[in-house]
């Protein structure tokens, strides 16, 4: 401001009425600046509404031993022009702008004309009157500008109330656009089988997700998911799971609700997820792959995204609960029960497929974090009458995921580790490993037991080519039978014989904030734990759009 301000500034108390008043208004201007929305609106006036006061001492921020204690006191008392916060705080420290002077200006303005009508011109002098006319006329472009703000503020505030989807409910929407194809000599196939031929053809598919999410007390939120999608498995031209990509699933692009659940927070120290269908611990606890969790943001592989372990119980409904989920240690337990709501024999809530989960979380900084697990599962997944188990949901070989045949009905006990290392704000390293130790409970194998390895390590170079594109590399090993009490025909041991090796690299490219182009390629060395099956690949380009 000029020199000629000051000398102003310096004649009149209602001058320096007006610059208390307009630092007061700077925070409520700030925020009537950046609201978007009807119920930002409502939030920021709430918080930031200005009462008069009858009393300098009213304000818990201003002593007696601050230099402008005395003016601010005769200014309250002569003029009323003060204003505070609903907290009882005045923030004399903050800065202004011009615009908040301007503002201030005109509520002092209308203080004074307020006196004057009502016969008390004695409390203001000509010499007051002569200032405040010249400030008003050179803020005269200032208060009008404010005028101008004001309105429109308020035209976009009637929009957004007439064309409001919900109160309390957003809407997220993420669409998914596919190429892949997957290429090899054979088809893979368990050891002792002949070779097929791998024909495939070339894909383009989709998958699209809209997620209504609402809150009704600020610290809680209700998922409601509709799914479509029309992404076949790759494992039925490659002949293994191993070959699977992250967003696979075919519905024939079918709208469905796949996912209901409700999260609030007992506290901040508690905090409670309810799932009533398609529960995943890998959406309710930290996996610690944090650049490859997403399966339409992350990995092209369904492997490459996160550990085996998080795929326990997936789909069912259940309840976690994470105590301390904010702080440097947390610990985690679930319950998820994939047929809860089939009340018939061997199904219901604690009958049928279940998965009971703990995890003990280190997350001391963002540059390392830990994580500990372990899981039980009873298995029993009966179609039409047969059970099929499936221990890693589509992870690793055929034999990993089912060990002891059809109807035999299967217990197991995982235990996993898992960490990520930021080595700055460029470069992070994630990692992971399992050990799996199922046992039979019926069928033919009844009272066998088979122990199953699997890891894996990732590496992303973060902004590498232009800012948010991530370069990535994922290598491991999927599940694998490495030893126990199956049996052969001949009465020889029945594990894996080799091991299969998942290499992944991978390219992520923004191209806008809500667009994103995954090129990638992911190689499968001796598919199905067989090495006399052929190296397989699969070449893909992922398109993501978020909104």
């Amino acid at each position: 401001m000029t020199k000629q301000f000051w000398n102003l500034f310096k004649v009149s108390p209602v001058i320096v009425a007006a610059a208390f008043f307009a630092a007061n208004s700077a925070l409520a201007a700030e925020v009537n600046e950046q609201v978007t929305n009807v119920a930002q609106l409502s939030e920021a006036q709430d918080s930031n509404d200005m009462g008069q006061v009858t009393s300098v001492s009213q304000f818990s921020d201003v002593q007696p031993t601050d230099w402008a204690f005395q003016a601010l006191q005769s200014l309250v008392e002569r003029y009323g022009c003060i204003a505070g916060y609903p907290n009882g705080t005045y923030r004399g420290n903050r800065a202004m702008t011009r615009y908040e002077f301007a503002a201030g200006l005109n509520a002092c303005l209308d203080r004074v004309n307020e006196l004057i009508a009502t016969a008390t011109a004695d409390l203001v002098s000509k010499q007051d009157l002569a200032t405040l006319q010249r400030l008003q006329e050179e803020y005269s472009a200032e208060l009008a500008t404010l005028r101008g703000r004001v309105d429109g503020l308020e035209a976009r505030t009637s929009e957004l109330e007439a064309n409001q989807f919900s109160t309390t409910t957003k809407l997220v929407g993420e669409a998914v656009f596919a190429v892949s194809d997957v290429f090899g000599g054979n088809r893979a196939v368990a050891a002792g089988n002949s070779n097929q031929n791998l024909d495939s053809n070339t894909t383009f598919s989709d998958r699209v997700r809209l997620n209504l999410f609402s809150s009704f007390t600020g610290k809680d939120q209700l998922q409601i998911r509709l799914n479509a999608n029309n992404t076949i498995s790759n494992a039925a031209v490659s002949g293994t799971n191993m070959t699977r990509l992250a967003f696979d699933g075919n519905n024939n692009n079918s709208v469905v609700i796949d996912k209901i659940n409700y999260a609030f927070n007992f506290s901040d120290a508690v905090r409670v997820k309810v799932d009533a269908t398609g529960g995943e611990l890998y959406e309710n606890l930290n996996t610690f792959n944090p650049d490859f969790a997403s399966s339409a943001r992350g990995a092209l592989s369904r492997y490459g995204r996160f550990s085996p372990i998080y795929r326990q119980g997936q789909g069912g409904a259940g309840l976690t609960v994470t105590f301390n989920p904010k702080g440097p240690i947390s610990l985690s337990g679930a319950y998820l029960a994939r047929t809860a709501n089939d009340p018939s024999l061997n199904n219901g809530l604690l009958d049928g497929d279940n998965a009971i989960f703990g995890q003990l979380s280190f997350q001391p900084s963002k540059a390392f974090n830990i994580g500990l697990t372990y899981a039980r599962t009873y298995q029993t997944n009966l179609v039409n009458n047969t059970v099929n188990n499936n221990l890693f949901q589509g992870t690793g070989s055929t034999f990993a995921n089912n060990p002891f045949g059809n109807n035999s009905r299967t217990e197991s006990n995982n235990y996993g580790v898992e960490a990520t290392f930021q080595l700055g704000s460029k470069l992070a390293i994630s990692g992971w490993g399992g050990y799996t130790t199922a046992d039979a409970i019926t069928g033919a194998n009844a009272g066998a037991d088979a122990d199953i390895w699997y890891w894996a390590g990732s590496l992303a170079l973060k902004d590498f080519g232009g800012e948010g594109n991530v370069l990535g590399i994922i290598f491991g090993q999927p599940p694998r039978v490495t030893g126990g009490s199956i049996k052969t025909a001949a009465g020889n041991t029945n594990l894996d014989d080799n091991t299969s090796y998942h290499l992944e690299g991978l390219y992520k490219f923004k191209l806008s904030d809500n667009i994103q182009v995954t090129p990638g390629l992911l190689v499968i060395f001796n598919p199905e734990n067989n090495n006399n099956n052929d190296t397989e690949y699969v070449g893909t380009l992922r398109t993501t759009f978020t909104f």
